[in-house]
């Protein structure tokens, strides 16, 4: 691996962990389709990402841990439904590859998966945002008294569980939901973070701190078994995943650090312009290929990397600007 090559995989996994962190994901929806476009067979990029989820879990799960931001009986539920689903997954990718669809087929799904999930959630912590601001004080002890609500917090089929900062949700539901994720998790290579992060804040009611470090927990065991599973077919590559975590382990404090510094919605924004940006460049590469327009690659590129120094630089500068302000109000009530 040449040294440039080198900077560019430590860089990318500094910017992933910040994103990881944060967000509960762990980068492999980035990285697996930036080493698609690099040139890297369908299979080893799928495996490597899965590779560095749970290199990189392993270091935000302790840090959330110690934040108090993690629902363990939810973790638990979903980490045996998502590796059930994993396998599965795998092998609809290798069927595929096997007939020389899976490059096609993956960047159509990461477009729209990404694409539709990432629209939702900025569409909707927008919206949140706006009417919280036209809205009075009474109308929002109102909201308070009532609780939060998922889409599925209404079926209450027993046994129920009840969540950390949410409602209780019937078991059946929660080991569906993984099931499906886990599927997706395993098709797509990636450990199920930006479905399953908006699955527990929209489905479940669980509030987005919680939310992103039930999911990293989560993913620290399913992004193990996929990673293992690929390893075992020669899909992991040690060469690409070793500098990634060397970036990450860096990274994946900064962002988690910030979870708690920046606000709700504003995490769900950010969550979701991710996605977009995703889903773009996925979009951009797969039109190159399907013309022969080579250059389109590498614009493809450079939305996925310039998507992740965006967004993991709104994150550190929103931190940053918190942190001052917190301190000036420190200031100001000592005297």
């Amino acid at each position: 691996m040449s040294l440039a090559l080198l900077v560019l995989f430590v860089g990318f996994g500094v910017l992933i962990g910040i994103l990881f962190g944060f967000f509960g994901m762990g980068g492999s929806f980035l990285v697996t389709p930036a080493l698609i476009v690099m040139g890297y067979p369908t299979r080893v990029a799928v495996g490597s990402g899965l590779a560095f989820v749970f290199g990189t879990s392993v270091i935000g799960a302790l840090r959330h841990r110690s934040l108090g931001q993690v629902d363990y009986k939810l973790a638990a539920l979903m980490t045996l439904s998502v590796t059930a689903g994993i396998e599965a997954g795998k092998t609809v990718v290798l069927g595929l590859e096997s007939l020389g669809l899976a490059d096609m087929i993956i960047s159509v799904a990461y477009v729209g998966l990404l694409g539709l999930v990432g629209a939702f959630v900025v569409y909707e912590s927008w919206q949140t945002s706006t009417e919280e601001g036209n809205e009075s004080g009474e109308s929002g002890e109102t909201a308070d008294e009532e609780g939060p609500t998922g889409l599925f917090t209404g079926i209450r089929l027993p046994p129920m569980v009840s969540l950390t900062g949410g409602p209780s949700v019937s078991l059946w539901v929660i080991l569906a939901v993984g099931l499906v994720v886990g599927v997706l998790a395993g098709f797509l290579g990636v450990g199920g973070g930006f479905l399953l992060m908006p699955a527990m804040m929209y489905g479940f009611g669980v509030p987005a701190a919680v939310a992103v470090g039930t999911d990293i927990l989560q993913i620290t065991v399913s992004g193990g078994v996929g990673s293992f599973l690929y390893a075992q077919s020669g899909g992991v590559d040690l060469s690409i995943v070793a500098p990634l975590l060397a970036g990450s382990a860096l990274g994946a404090r900064l962002g988690t650090a910030a979870t708690s510094l920046v606000d709700e919605d504003g995490i769900k924004i950010y969550f979701g312009l991710m996605l977009v940006g995703g889903a773009i460049a996925v979009a951009v590469r797969q039109v190159g290929n399907s013309y022969g327009i080579d250059v389109l690659s590498t614009v493809s590129l450079v939305i996925i990397v310039g998507s992740a120094v965006l967004v993991s630089g709104a994150v550190v500068y929103n931190s940053v600007r918190e942190l001052r302000q917190r301190r000036v109000e420190r200031q100001q009530s000592s005297v």
